[in-house]
């Protein structure tokens, strides 16, 4: 137990570090290519945070235990909107109002989270995602992919370029926070076994909350370093990273049994919930964050009794 608590504290360590360098980096590059911070919050930075459950996911799909690659995806998703974006709504709600060019903000971002949202759902209706699934999947990745990079935002947000030494930032941080969620998840799950914890219950909780760690890190630092864009286009690009990409490359490799819709119509609701938090009301959007918060402990809690 001691050495899992060691291994615990060192990972949030790797975690903290790892996102604070992967900020400057993903923040760097932005302003030295003229991208928005938003955007590269959705893509490099939400990429590079979503390989923990990249990696989690296609080595249960190799192992034959889809269940757990299907309840990390649909855990992680639930748990960077009930707990990430919201409790990032409940301490600095102003970053919800970012502007964009023609007055647009990042709820557009927000729809296309929806849109992959709705595809995966459903697919799941079918009762199983296929190869034909996968392929859907990985089209309309690519489709967001392009109207990402090709879109030019600009959002008031003043970034310092490091030069070079954004790209080591930004591979030194992805690394820091993969070894530190690692460590994390895996500690976390051997304290929960000591105390008889079912192994279902680890996955659809400890591990996709262990695997959103990355999320959680990166977001937290941006917002404490100013750079609202990177923080919620790193959560948003993340869902869809999770959904269209992890999930469309895994049922490639092999189907997926859906065993029950209850999981994947609390991520729909919980999806829905996060373009409220898109207003013009401070007060209302911390409001609905804590909201939020409360209503992920609940589900939580729900699943442990």
């Amino acid at each position: 137990m001691i050495i899992e608590a060691a291994l615990f504290i060192t990972g949030l360590i790797f975690l903290v570090k790892g996102a604070d360098y992967f900020v400057e980096g993903g923040g760097g590059l932005a302003s030295r290519y003229g991208v928005s911070p938003s955007t590269i919050g959705l893509t490099v930075i939400a990429f590079g945070t979503s390989l923990p459950e990249f990696v989690v996911s296609i080595n249960a799909i190799l192992s034959e235990n889809q269940g757990i690659a299907l309840g990390n995806v649909v855990g992680s998703n639930i748990a960077n909107i009930g707990f990430i974006l919201a409790f990032c709504a409940a301490i600095k709600p102003g970053i919800f109002l970012l502007k964009k060019k023609k007055g647009q903000i990042l709820s557009n971002e927000a729809g296309m989270m929806i849109a992959a949202t709705l595809l995966f759902l459903a697919f799941a209706a079918t009762g199983a995602l296929t190869f034909t699934a996968g392929i859907a999947f990985l089209i309309l990745f690519i489709i967001i992919m392009i109207f990402l990079w090709k879109s030019t935002p600009g959002e008031d947000e003043k970034i310092e370029s490091h030069g070079i030494m954004d790209f080591v930032y930004l591979i030194g941080g992805v690394l820091g926070v993969i070894i530190g969620s690692q460590l994390v998840v895996n500690s976390s799950t051997a304290i929960a076994e000591t105390f008889g914890v079912p192994s279902y219950i680890i996955g659809i909780s400890m591990v996709a909350v262990g695997t959103s760690l990355p999320e959680f890190a990166t977001s937290v630092v941006a917002i404490w370093k100013n750079q609202g864009g990177i923080s919620i286009g790193n959560i948003l690009g993340s869902n869809i990273f999770n959904l269209l990409f992890v999930m469309g490359i895994g049922v490639l490799i092999r189907p997926i049994e859906i065993p029950s819709m209850t999981d994947i119509l609390i991520m729909t609701g919980f999806s829905f919930a996060a373009l409220l938090l898109f207003v013009r009301s401070k007060g209302f959007i911390r409001a609905l964050g804590i909201l939020l918060l409360m209503s992920y402990a609940g589900y939580i809690c729900m699943l442990f009794l």
